[in-house]
């Protein structure tokens, strides 16, 4: 830049002249093996959000819905994104659940999923671990699903 260039951009910066430098777009995440978006490393809800819409199709709506259950169901709930996942926790006591988007399903792992009355479907090789996998056209048990978060959301979470 000469130095009459920079003197007219210093000139228009201090007259308050809206600068032609063009704002980055925003980024769209990328999306890992199985369309699992990579959301950053982050607490609050904002990073769980960025996550959720960054889902794919369906599953978009999927995680809007289980999300508003969580909510619903705990609502002093934290929420974290750690390892390209939403977290739900409590402060404290530590996580009780994640979700996990693959190639054909959404995975809800309940971390102490084994302590869930009655059982989610999915076994784990973690001792305590039970997933409940949501696909395309299943129809949710709304009142189940909403259970399972409150029993899961008052018992000791998982620490990393």
């Amino acid at each position: 830049m000469t130095k009459d260039e920079r003197a007219a951009t210093d000139a228009g910066e201090r007259s308050g002249a809206k600068s032609s430098k063009r704002r980055p777009a925003a980024v769209t995440p990328v999306l890992l093996a199985g369309g699992n978006p990579q959301i950053a490393k982050a607490d609050g809800d904002a990073p769980v959000q960025a996550y959720i819409a960054a889902m794919r199709a369906w599953k978009r709506d999927v995680g809007r819905r289980l999300d508003a259950f969580i909510v619903r169901s705990v609502p002093h709930v934290s929420k974290a994104v750690r390892w390209n996942s939403p977290f739900y926790g409590i402060e404290g006591p530590g996580w009780f659940l994640n979700l996990h988007c693959f190639t054909k399903y959404v995975k809800v792992a309940f971390f102490r999923g084994t302590s869930l009355r009655p059982l989610p479907p999915g076994e784990s090789k973690s001792q305590d671990t039970r997933y409940l996998d949501i696909y395309e056209h299943d129809e949710l048990d709304e009142e189940l699903v909403a259970s399972w978060i409150r029993q899961a959301s008052e018992l000791p979470g998982w620490v990393p």
